[in-house]
């Protein structure tokens, strides 16, 4: 006799089947909605639409010109549908990978424009996410935020065959922009390097580092940024105390504590410094609240 978990671990099942074959709310959030979760759960996956975006503008990204604006006429070229690259943004932690991303959805969205998030663990899942947006009218971003991969994970295969390796083409709806700590997505050992051989003049590397590299090698586009200098990170600083309402003479008394807050956290980056603001500037109204 059937365990009563087993019994509803079967119902469960069919009554998924039973709603592929009826008209979805999922479907009329994909026409709908500007961006969608990829979620997975034990017997089902799905498109969660994403009701609150982040609000950041292109505009509110400084210091990274050069990144911003090859990543902008990329998917220009792709709104336009014309020839485009996938992307990968490689460099430090906070600064500007992903806002990046974030902030060309918010900029383009009303040319069609929207983006679909898939954690890294969920990449097996790429060609069944392809497959129900490829015929939408919209063209999408696929995006993996904090992309890396260990020695014994292969769910990075299914990325390296959807970006140049299949034998079915991607639909011309599809890009995929990805951000990582790392250029080459896996970890390079000192021991990869070591096989490597000199033949006739000429550097071969051992087939550990090809393997390594050629992910990465996938992606047209490859942008790095990099931590800012004092003056730069200061900037930012301004400018966002500035979106949050600081006046002239606020901003000026905040530049000490902003220094101290970059070493503090070890990092002068665009996040950091829109975190300080939020911080200076939160704590000095409260204080203002409560002295009345």
């Amino acid at each position: 006799m059937k365990t009563a978990e087993e019994f509803f671990t079967r119902a469960e099942k069919i009554l998924r089947a039973l709603e592929l074959l009826l008209p979805r709310k999922r479907d009329q959030e994909l026409k709908s909605a500007l961006a969608w979760k990829w979620r997975k759960g034990k017997h089902f996956s799905e498109l969660e639409a994403i009701s609150d975006l982040n609000k950041i503008d292109l505009d509110d990204l400084l210091h990274i010109d050069r990144q911003k604006n090859t990543l902008v006429q990329n998917t220009k070229q792709f709104l336009e549908d014309l020839p485009a690259n996938n992307a990968l943004l490689w460099g430090p932690r906070g600064t500007g990978k992903s806002s990046l991303v974030r902030a060309l959805l918010n900029g383009y969205v009303n040319r069609g424009l929207r983006l679909i998030e898939v954690d890294r663990h969920d990449l097996i899942d790429l060609p069944e996410i392809i497959e129900r947006i490829k015929s939408e009218k919209f063209k999408f971003i696929i995006y993996c935020d904090d992309l890396s991969f260990n020695e014994d994970d292969e769910t990075y295969r299914a990325l390296k065959t959807v970006l140049d390796g299949s034998v079915r083409a991607t639909p011309k709806n599809v890009l995929i922009y990805a951000t990582s700590n790392r250029r080459h997505l896996l970890p390079e050992n000192q021991q990869d390097n070591q096989k490597s051989q000199v033949i006739n003049g000429e550097l071969h590397l051992d087939e550990a580092i090809e393997e390594k590299i050629s992910l990465s090698e996938r992606f047209g586009l490859w942008l790095s940024f990099h931590p800012l200098d004092q003056n730069r990170y200061l900037d930012i600083v301004n400018h966002w105390l500035t979106a949050f309402g600081a006046n002239e003479n606020e901003i000026q008394d905040a530049k000490k504590e902003a220094l101290q807050w970059a070493l503090s956290r070890g990092s002068r980056s665009g996040r950091s410094a829109n975190q300080f603001a939020r911080d200076w500037l939160g704590r000095s109204k409260l204080k203002d609240i409560e002295s009345c």
